[in-house]
């Protein structure tokens, strides 16, 4: 994920687009880097492991699984190592990283969906949470928000873990703690909608939006 705002971000960066805070936070329009080539090797990567849970191959499922997340990791690093943010590498992100997830359902209700069924209720909450934040920020920005809080960085390991444990027949409490934590990702992400006035990416906490109060207060 393409992180690029530290904690001591000022109030008027806030509710600035990322495209106009210039000096500190550089953004450029910039299509071909190495971050973006592994977002495009991501999501054609989460297509292509679909085929795996089409046969039933769990454990091939779950290791392409683990090694597409973990790109998402390295692809974020790279950016910042590299210099290479932009806003079309952080929208790219959230949309390979969307991806992911979706053939993360698809696959895994190929693969377990008897085990699944008893489940509804915590594969629900998260996904209409999603489609929530989601909505809001099309109907408020006309785009898909694209803030990877520390909420959605903390997720993704706890998605992965809990991921494989229910598809390897571990356990199911780890993708149920998982559940909880993206739905509280989410309801963050819609209220850092509700708060900036403008379209933003790379917002680390609904903190780093809220209008500061003076010493005097």
């Amino acid at each position: 994920m393409h992180s690029t705002h530290e904690g001591s971000d000022n109030s008027a960066d806030s509710t600035r687009p990322a495209s106009e805070v210039d000096g500190r936070h550089p953004y450029k329009d910039r299509y071909l880097t190495i971050p973006n080539v592994i977002c495009v090797a991501r999501f054609i990567g989460s297509l292509g492991i679909l085929w795996f849970a089409f046969i039933g191959n769990a454990t091939v499922f779950v290791i392409g699984f683990v090694v597409l997340s973990l790109s998402d990791w390295v692809d974020g690093k790279l950016a910042r190592w590299l210099n290479q943010r932009s806003e079309f590498g952080a929208r790219l992100d959230s949309a390979s990283d969307a991806t992911l997830y979706g053939c993360l359902a698809i696959g895994s209700l190929m693969l377990k969906w008897k085990q699944l069924q008893p489940e509804v209720v915590w594969l629900t909450v998260p996904l209409v949470s999603y489609a929530v934040t989601t909505g809001y920020g099309l109907w408020k920005y006309g785009r898909i928000p694209s803030y990877h809080t520390y909420g959605a960085k903390y997720s993704q390991w706890l998605v992965l873990g809990g991921a494989s444990a229910m598809l390897l027949d571990w356990s199911m409490w780890p993708m149920r703690v998982a559940s909880m934590a993206v739905t509280l990702t989410n309801i963050e992400a819609t209220a850092i909608s509700f708060v900036l006035p403008t379209w933003r990416v790379d917002v680390l906490t609904l903190l780093h939006v809220l209008p500061k109060r003076s010493k005097q207060d």
